[in-house]
């Protein structure tokens, strides 16, 4: 088919890695979209800190004429952390038949936080024969990783997990996803009023936007569906992260004062009826400078095992996981595919069309 066409939409923090490594793994970038008047008319070579290459980053109005006009093969969406934020996009994808994957975390399981929207998207996506999901740094990391260390172990009780990250790198929209910046009375008005629900509770909280799942709400959904458990009882708690001193956010441009609420500690926790539990923290906060980013799961059973990796580079790891995807992507069956059931990522030697 020759060279994979591919449509960047979110030309932010992330597309700078994304189009970069789309560009030297042999893709070929057709098109770039973007809300930012900042960036608008500026070639993606701006982005990605190169030469100018050809191709101006523009309004996203203009999405669907490009979907129209370049056919591309894939589209990348790297904008908001919710389905429902990028639906209008895949929507048109959909409408277009235009295989689409992007960084939103809710993306990689919707299943279980968004089922009627997905049921929607899912359909749509059949009639027009193509592919839509969700990727990045949980995919591998928080899924394919875990997956993988499981399979070794002859008993499993409980799988424990936490993974932090600094929401300083990843833009305004997950930062606020986290409460950044709230004082504990914003916080508590905004998260921890929803703490003692059960699941059922929870379920309808979430169906009624109430409560916003966390990025472990849908990874232990996605973990539950590779591992073939059944899931009896899933359950989230937030917890404000804060600071003894006050914290500068670019990100938000604000300081945070200290006691405030830098972030926040999302805790799910998930029983099964094989009796196996999994329970998972998530910390996304505006670092200090003593803090960095960890990802570390401990497996209680026979053996008892630990998986310990601090200091990941969470934004090029979900950039790079994300397009080490694509020719899954392009060549899964139609419609909402969640990489639980693609083949695991594999690392490209040669060009991406080579292994379609």
């Amino acid at each position: 088919m020759g060279k994979i066409k591919i449509v960047q939409f979110g030309c932010g923090k992330m597309a700078k890695y994304l189009m970069r490594y789309c560009l030297e793994k042999g893709g070929e970038i057709v098109g770039a979209f973007d809300n930012n008047p900042d960036i608008v008319g500026k070639d993606i070579g701006f982005v990605i800190e190169s030469e100018n290459k050809g191709i101006k980053i523009q309004a996203a109005e203009e999405f669907e004429k490009c979907l129209e006009a370049k056919k591309p093969n894939v589209c990348i969406v790297a904008t908001r952390s919710t389905v429902e934020e990028i639906s209008d996009v895949y929507r048109l994808c959909a409408k277009h038949g235009v295989n689409a994957i992007s960084t939103c975390e809710e993306a990689l399981y919707p299943w279980n936080s968004s089922k009627e929207l997905t049921e929607e998207l899912d359909k749509l996506a059949k009639v027009s024969n193509c592919t839509l999901s969700g990727s990045g740094y949980p995919d591998m990391y928080w899924g394919v990783l875990v997956d993988t260390v499981a399979g070794s172990l002859f008993d499993i009780k409980k799988i424990h997990g936490i993974s932090s990250y600094n929401v300083e790198d990843y833009g305004i929209a997950l930062a606020e996803g986290h409460g950044a910046g709230l004082n504990q009375e914003d916080f508590n008005e905004k998260f921890g009023q929803y703490n003692d629900l059960n699941y059922e509770e929870t379920l309808t909280a979430i169906e009624e936007g109430k409560v916003i799942p966390s990025y472990m709400w849908n990874q232990n959904g996605w973990l539950c569906e590779k591992l073939g458990l059944t899931i009896t009882s899933q359950t989230q708690k937030s917890i404000p992260v804060t600071h003894t001193e006050d914290l500068e956010s670019s990100t938000l441009n604000m300081t945070i004062k200290a006691g405030d609420a830098t972030g926040t500690e999302f805790v799910v926790t998930t029983e099964t009826e094989e009796g196996i539990t999994i329970e998972t923290h998530n910390l996304g906060y505006v670092y200090a400078p003593e803090n960095y980013d960890i990802n570390r799961w401990t497996f209680e059973g026979e053996p008892d095992t630990k998986l310990v990796m601090d200091n990941p580079d969470t934004v090029k790891l979900t950039c790079s996981n994300l397009v080490n995807r694509i020719p899954a992507l392009i060549k899964a069956e139609a419609g909402y595919i969640t990489t639980d059931k693609m083949p695991n990522p594999r690392y490209m030697v040669k060009d991406m069309d080579y292994y379609l």
